[in-house]
């Protein structure tokens, strides 16, 4: 017998009310929220097969079974698919050639300051209207990607070991963190680090429950940032996209205030969440942490994000902010030193604006007609790039290099 055992995998048999599969394909689950699908026919030319939740067993010897097997595993990995997006999904491992620094949606960005921020996937559960990465199932994107934890770990203690200063991970991604389904771990391995002093997580809440918390909090999480938009349920739900249960929310807050810190960090959208910032302040005043309570963000527009509205001016932002303190005595305009972060060692920069460099392509980029390319240890984004084959070599010139966030033109 032939026995293939995975943690990672879960498999289940396809009953046949899926107009695009047959009865008996089966459909092989991946870190809980992507997939693919084995033929029956085809794992039947292996050798007759049996499966369990996390295994697949063939009526043969392993010789027979392991090529083959295998070469199924990477052509079902090639075709990965969000379950809840529909997108085709890219996995970064350490065996993959990507690297997870140099693009900003995935890996690990450092600004040159003491803070690395961590991005295992793209995500998102909720479809914000104001999602400033057009993240969540109306994405125009048409790629997601996922990282290998220990990938994310290896990289992330290179760059830590250059820090002078203490460290913190911020677990920020264009999507939702509690989405990844080894995040336990990952902030485990990343408060293994000496160096790491602080961990912070960016999230809507929405998937909180009492039992993520604990296990959060015994891994080693220092603080949860939290995306509440507004202290009324119609308007979340209008905001996020989404059905949205404040009332779980609020009672998640309150829970995880009392294990670890917490902060509020509301977008507020001209017109739509303005009358909301009051309440959230006087909610936000109620938490107990080490940190600010509250971290108040002026809604801005970017090219790829979605724009309901027109930014406001810094400045009338401000000035808001600055009426509220003086009625509430509460800081709300903070700055990177209320959170201890420093400038901190600068990370090289082996490419710079105007390069031209030879690049191998690797995938298929965030959006249409884009691709990820590989040069010089860092991950690009090449506009324009249809052409391009996957594992081809091409000329790309660089067109933006700040903070080791690349994109290049195909030459």
């Amino acid at each position: 017998m032939a026995l293939f055992e995975f943690q990672d995998l879960s498999f289940s048999e396809e009953d046949g009310s899926n107009d695009k599969r047959e009865k008996g394909d089966v459909r092989v689950t991946f870190l809980k929220i992507y997939h693919f699908f084995f033929s029956k026919e085809d794992l039947s030319r292996i050798a007759p097969f049996k499966i369990t939740e996390h295994s697949i067993e063939f009526d043969c010897d392993d010789k027979q079974a392991s090529k083959r097997f295998n070469n199924f595993l990477t052509n079902g990995f090639n075709g990965l698919i969000c379950s809840l997006t529909g997108l085709k999904t890219v996995y970064l491992h350490q065996n993959s050639g990507i690297p997870i620094i140099g693009e900003g949606a995935f890996g690990l960005i450092d600004r040159n300051t003491n803070c690395i921020e961590v991005k295992p996937l793209t995500c998102c559960n909720l479809d914000c209207v104001f999602c400033s990465v057009d993240a969540g199932p109306s994405s125009r994107k048409v790629t997601d990607y996922v990282i290998e934890k220990d990938y994310l770990v290896q990289e992330f203690n290179r760059l830590a070991e250059r820090k002078i200063n203490d460290v913190e991970a911020h677990i920020g991604p264009q999507g939702e963190p509690l989405l990844y389904a080894p995040l336990v771990e990952l902030i485990r391995d990343l408060k293994a680090n000496p160096k790491v002093k602080v961990i912070s997580i960016d999230t809507n809440g929405t998937l909180l429950t009492k039992k993520i918390i604990d296990e959060l909090a015994e891994a080693g999480l220092t603080r949860l940032n939290i995306s509440l938009q507004a202290m009324d349920e119609k308007k979340c739900t209008e905001l996020a996209g989404r059905p949205y249960n404040l009332k779980h929310v609020l009672e998640m807050i309150d829970y995880a205030s009392k294990r670890i810190n917490v902060l509020l960090a509301p977008v507020i959208v001209p017109g739509l969440n303005d009358d909301q910032l009051e309440k959230l302040v006087a909610h936000g005043k109620s938490i107990k942490s080490d940190y600010p309570q509250l971290g108040l963000q002026n809604f801005l527009n970017y090219k790829r994000g979605r724009n309901p509205v027109k930014q406001r001016e810094w400045d009338e932002f401000f000035r808001m902010l600055e009426s509220i303190e003086g009625k509430e005595k509460i800081k709300l305009r903070l700055s990177k030193e209320d959170f201890g972060i420093k400038p901190d060692t600068k990370l090289e920069k082996p490419l710079q604006k105007r390069d031209v460099v030879k690049a191998q392509v690797m995938c298929d980029g965030p959006e249409k007609d884009e691709k990820i390319v590989s040069a010089k240890g860092r991950a690009i984004i090449v506009e324009d790039a249809a052409s391009a084959a996957i594992n081809s070599t091409i000329r790309v010139q660089i067109i933006r290099d700040k903070h080791n966030i690349y994109r290049g033109i195909l030459l």
